[in-house]
């Protein structure tokens, strides 16, 4: 199984395994970043452009032969277990869900093609998301920390071992996926149910959620 920098596993073998369709493509079919980032790479983009901007993977799916293949999530619910996030508009807690790197686009030196995860060294280790120091209500453990910075500047075309492209690759794990995944031989592909203390989370907020609804209901009927 694959590490991070710190040791921990990252809960895959093969991150392309896990990976879905390139966040570049368009639903016809073309590829986004040379459409809209073509200064970026004008040699990749003329490329694209004399073959209509179409995908060169297109339906085979070989993501890692693109050098700008990206696959981030979507931040809905948990790959692992399939818990959903609730946010709360007029709350700043803690989100359930919490992102997670299995691969990082960028210089292989400080962010291996196959590793780190957002927020690794921010928690400590058996609380949810991650091991270091304790948890912060209210704050993200990928937010403001050093390696979501990192990422966010990274060269697609950087490479990994033997040569090969590194790719930016993240999948939404809950907080308590995230904490097994570091801290045991969980696996991303487990097929489990969602920890009870995360069900009573969600069930927690979707019952103030409820509550800020009829309220709100409430006090619209109020009004003259």
């Amino acid at each position: 199984m694959e590490e991070t920098p710190d040791g921990t596993p990252v809960g895959v073998d093969d991150p392309y395994e896990i990976a879905g369709v390139c966040d570049h493509l368009t639903d016809d079919g073309r590829c986004r970043f040379a459409l809209a980032q073509s200064g970026t790479d004008p040699e990749f983009a003329a490329a694209r452009q004399a073959d209509g901007y179409a995908c060169h993977v297109g339906e085979a799916g070989d993501w890692n032969a693109c050098p700008k293949y990206r696959y981030t999530t979507d931040g809905r619910e948990c790959v692992r277990c399939g818990l959903e996030e609730i946010r709360l508009a007029h709350e700043d807690t803690r989100p359930l869900l919490e992102e997670h790197h299995l691969s990082y686009g960028g210089d292989s030196a400080s962010h291996p093609a196959t590793g780190t995860t957002h927020g690794s060294g921010t928690q400590s280790a058996g609380q949810p998301g991650g091991h270091g120091k304790p948890p912060i209500e209210g704050v993200s453990d990928s937010a403001g920390s050093p390696d979501s910075e990192e990422s966010s500047r990274a060269d697609p075309e950087a490479t990994g071992p033997a040569g090969a492209t590194s790719h930016e690759i993240t999948v939404s794990l809950c907080r308590w996926c995230h904490a097994k995944i570091h801290n045991s031989i969980a696996r991303v592909n487990d097929d489990v149910n969602p920890d009870p203390e995360a069900l009573a989370a969600r069930e927690g907020r979707r019952s103030k959620e409820q509550a800020e609804l009829e309220f709100s209901t409430a006090t619209e009927l109020d009004d003259p």
